[in-house]
């Protein structure tokens, strides 16, 4: 039995926004948990009192676990993915998952994106052509060095064609301010210290903010907020909180992202990937010597 459409509500703190091509009006704010979608260039936590960094004495024994629940995604009518996620931003997490593993390039190509509210799940419709396009490249089942067992999709890394670099990242203290407002905003990485987080930034500020127990969870987030808000990628800059692995180089990529910056570093396969790609790697960003790996000449 099909799920009844869901009663649309107004989005916070995303506009101007326009809705998801779901058929049956726009999502309500994380329908599926019950939760508040985080938001983008702004804090939506305004009455926050932490400063950038702090955890203020929050993390108490009550609330020092983080969420985490399977939420799945079909595309086209055949299973595709099973995220062990945090259960907020749901909509920008498929969004940005299906842009980063190429089903995608703009909120054009999907053409519904219906939630199952009852079991955690999406039903995506996607352009044929793109599905046939993944398919073409017949990408490898691998377990991804992510938290829990994920498995992933990957291409042979020296099948990747160069590309000319896309950009540098800001100077090392500009690179800092970002990470303490990065660190600033996270309201559970300040109650738990469990959790990874991501932002897209112009190096100026935060354009797209999120949290979730996975790395790769979190950034297809981020990815997913500015595809569903049509801003441009491309060019943009990507922290994380965690390490650089060769699926979140491979992200980084399809996106068209310049950089990606960690306070952790990146493993031997991201580099790989990122030179042939175009983009700079900055591992230990926070430190006073942050490790720089540029592209290939």
């Amino acid at each position: 039995m099909k799920p009844e459409p869901l009663t649309p509500d107004p989005l916070p703190d995303l506009t101007p926004r326009p809705p998801l091509p779901s058929g049956e009006g726009e999502f309500r704010s994380s329908p599926l948990s019950g939760t508040e979608r985080g938001s983008g260039g702004e804090d939506s936590h305004s009455g926050n009192p932490h400063t950038p960094g702090s955890r203020r004495g929050r993390m108490l024994a009550e609330s020092a676990v983080v969420e985490e629940m399977p939420v799945w995604l079909e595309v086209n009518g055949e299973p595709a993915v099973t995220w062990m996620c945090t259960p907020d931003q749901l909509e920008e997490l498929a969004t940005g998952w299906l842009h980063g593993e190429g089903y995608i390039e703009s909120l054009d190509d999907l053409v519904k994106l219906r939630p199952c509210a009852p079991d955690l799940g999406f039903w995506a419709e996607v352009k044929p052509e793109r599905v046939a396009a993944v398919k073409s490249e017949n990408r490898r089942r691998v377990l991804a060095s992510g938290c829990g067992a994920v498995s992933t999709f990957l291409a042979d890394p020296h099948a990747v064609a160069h590309a000319p670099t896309r950009g540098e990242p800001p100077v090392p203290e500009r690179l800092r301010v970002l990470f303490k407002e990065l660190f600033g905003r996270g309201e559970r990485y300040n109650e738990t210290g469990g959790i990874h987080a991501a932002a897209l930034t112009d190096d100026a500020r935060l354009l797209f903010h999120a949290e979730d127990i996975g790395r790769h969870n979190a950034v297809d987030k981020v990815v997913g907020a500015a595809v569903i808000a049509r801003e441009p990628i491309a060019g943009r800059g990507l922290l994380v909180t965690g390490r650089i692995s060769a699926e979140l180089a491979y992200k980084a990529a399809r996106a068209g992202l310049a950089y990606v910056a960690t306070p952790s570093v990146p493993s031997t396969l991201a580099v790989t990937i990122a030179r042939r790609t175009g983009i700079v790697l900055v591992g230990r960003a926070v430190s006073g010597t942050p490790h720089v790996h540029r592209p290939d000449a």
